[in-house]
């Protein structure tokens, strides 16, 4: 029998899917590693350096966008790609350096992907990359943005359009091509929610500027699951909002973070906008401004939503 179950093994370890993930060692990264490796795939992070402790059916490949390097054998075993790579947008002040960094880091990686699809032999069905809701700026109207208007002409307009340009010559390679317009999204384990967190904790909900801008948000599982859903969904191609159904105001996250976490407990303090402006420079535009932005066309193409409102997505979160 253990011989039987051996064989087994092997054979499902032979038509085990890869996954090659840029960017796996971030927060989108690692969650979405966890639930391809609970869907049955095998991973491969590309990353600058190998860690020393490497989980089972996850390997590591080296790649060094500066120089131009990327593992072969990673690109010849991979069946998908997904590409997260990219510089933090609200980690730094937004310096002439910086800025430059946060897009190279994303067009300079698609090229090297590119580069290497275009020399190496590979068997790659499909390329899901990372984009933003920053492609729209501000709301204009009160339509919501969906995925054919035009990017912004602010910085993380101009960024997204040319990450997105970055990527799409694979298609001229035969690949698919999803690219996932992502929202703020909400997870345990860093990102925008942490912050959130840290006031509401001392009993503080710190409502930003006048609170009625609107957030497009999604829940950190419903990424993930949008993510796989563009690798196994053959009809899906071109450009996502990955945001959930029904966006919110920054008031009504923050007050419902609050209820989650406090119950009664909490004093709701409105943060002035020129205190922002002071902390942040001019990264405080992007907490400020109101994008709406619609999920209709990931809706349409018959992707359903785990937690399609925040109070449910927040009571989950909360909840752990």
């Amino acid at each position: 029998m253990s011989g039987w179950l051996a064989a087994t093994n092997l054979k499902l370890l032979l038509h085990m899917q890869n996954v090659l993930i840029t960017g796996g060692t971030g927060l989108v990264g690692k969650a979405l590693t966890q639930h391809l490796l609970d869907k049955g795939y095998s991973v491969t992070i590309l990353s600058r350096k190998k860690p020393a402790n490497i989980t089972a059916n996850v390997q590591y490949a080296l790649w060094d966008v500066p120089s131009k390097k990327i593992d072969r054998e990673a690109i010849e075993k991979a069946d998908f790609i997904v590409h997260l790579a990219g510089a933090g947008v609200v980690d730094k002040k937004w310096t002439d350096e910086y800025k430059k960094e946060i897009i190279e880091s994303r067009t300079h990686s698609s090229a090297l992907l590119v580069s290497a699809l275009t020399q190496y032999p590979n068997h790659v069905k499909a390329v899901i990359s990372a984009s933003a809701i920053g492609w729209y700026g501000a709301d204009k109207d009160s339509k919501p943005f969906i995925e054919t208007d035009l990017p912004d002409i602010s910085f993380l307009g101009e960024t997204c359009k040319l990450w997105e340009q970055s990527i799409e010559p694979v298609e001229q390679l035969g690949k698919r091509l999803v690219k996932l317009r992502t929202g703020i999204v909400l997870s345990n384990e860093g990102g925008a929610l942490a912050e959130f967190k840290k006031p509401v904790q001392f009993g503080i909900a710190g409502v930003l500027g006048d609170g009625k801008q609107v957030v497009s948000w999604i829940h950190i599982d419903d990424l993930c699951c949008m993510y796989i859903a563009a690798i196994e969904n053959t009809e899906l191609s071109g450009s996502y909002n990955a945001v959930a159904p029904k966006p919110v105001t920054n008031e009504t996250l923050t007050l419902t973070l609050a209820k989650q976490m406090k119950g009664r407990f909490f004093i709701p303090i409105p943060v002035p906008s020129f205190v922002l402006k002071i902390m942040m420079g001019s990264r405080s535009l992007e907490v400020l401004k109101s994008t709406t932005v619609s999920s209709k066309k990931i809706e349409n193409a018959g992707f359903n939503f785990l937690y399609p409102e925040i109070k449910e997505a927040l009571k989950e979160l909360c909840g752990k």
